[in-house]
């Protein structure tokens, strides 16, 4: 006689209701491809607006800083030659300064702050120098692959579909089967809530692989994004962060008996990280005081690990302590579910 496991069996059933179902396919693939190329080229050719300004540390840029500093509307920073050219391509600052015989500014065009920043920056700049004695500027546009303001976004946008994957493919889901009464019918059947559970985890993580391509995939192709680490890191990365929301989304839907309350839930539980993860730009904006808040947001770590894999080549060991807050959330959000899941 042959046997059936009730995870391999509620994995298979979830494969199939989902390609039956167009409009999951749609929101699974179709859009995050469609979001990845309107952003890339919308921000492609937004104007930027003021944010921070670094300065490379030289002995003439010294007197210019400390009249700059002053200045409102300016957060200034001082770092060597290497540190600015990595703040600025993790997108930590608007615009970096070098004071020589000439004023250098690098910075990207595709950066929503960059432009602006220039400007605002060579007018202060000449206003602490008395207007007497005017350096010549000259600009250095930062448009290679690989430090600019799309290959900075298409990792976030990674790192958003992943949380809206999990919460969504897997929250609403399981509110949907409630809804529908479907739940009812399977408390009939001898398995428990734990596999039934992490089937809905299981079916979630397959569509992991096809997401992160396609993300990938579209930025490389059209906006000739360069991946500068580890495929292997960035799968893994994804993995673990699918898997962290696969769980915030059943904690989210273990008791939700309506689309109208899981609706507004999801909405609760993603508008903080949408606000303060860096999907846009770097979470590191936000004032001193928000950032244990923001350091704590799953999403905040997710994306983090996928730019530093993605953009810095960083071995994926170094992201531990990142993984590590994931698996917690997903952990602690899975036993949660696990004790307080009403199957009506």
């Amino acid at each position: 006689m042959k046997k059936y496991h009730p995870i391999k069996e509620l994995f298979l059933v979830r494969m199939r209701t989902f390609y039956r179902e167009p409009e999951a396919i749609f929101w699974t693939y179709g859009f995050p491809l469609i979001l990845t190329v309107l952003l890339g080229i919308a921000f492609r050719n937004r104007q930027p607006e003021v944010i921070a300004v670094d300065f490379v540390d030289t002995p003439a840029a010294a007197g210019i800083v400390e009249g700059l500093k002053g200045a409102e509307g300016f957060d200034v920073e001082v770092h060597d030659a290497e540190a600015c050219a990595e703040r600025i391509r993790l997108g930590k600052t608007s615009i970096v300064v070098e004071i020589g015989e000439k004023l250098e500014y690098r910075f990207d065009p595709t950066r929503p702050e960059s432009a602006l920043a220039r400007a605002k920056v060579d007018d202060a700049v000449q206003r602490v120098l008395g207007r007497q004695d005017v350096r010549v500027a000259q600009d250095v546009k930062v448009v290679e692959p690989g430090a600019r303001y799309i290959d900075f976004l298409v990792p976030g946008l990674l790192g958003m579909n992943l949380m809206g994957g999990g919460l969504w493919g897997v929250g609403f889901v399981l509110t949907d089967m409630r809804v529908r009464k479907l739940l009812r019918r399977l408390v009939a059947t001898p398995m428990s809530k734990r596999d039934f559970l992490l089937s809905l985890v299981g079916g979630r993580l397959v569509f992991t692989v096809p997401e992160m391509f396609f993300i990938l995939g579209t930025g490389m192709v059209l906006f000739d994004v360069r991946v500068g680490g580890s495929w292997l890191a960035i799968l893994v990365v994804s993995v673990i962060g699918a898997i962290s929301f696969a769980g915030l989304g059943l904690l989210v839907a273990s008791r939700a008996q309506k689309i109208e309350t899981i609706s507004g839930l999801m909405n609760l539980v993603m508008l903080p990280m949408w606000l303060f993860s860096g999907i846009f730009f770097s979470s590191d904006k936000f004032p001193d005081a928000f950032q244990p808040f923001i350091q704590a947001l799953p999403l905040t770590q997710l994306i983090d690990a996928l730019r530093a894999v993605t953009l810095q080549a960083e071995p994926l060991v170094d992201q531990w302590w990142r993984m590590g807050i994931l698996v917690l959330w997903g952990g602690i959000s899975f036993l949660i579910a696990l004790r307080i899941f009403r199957w009506t």
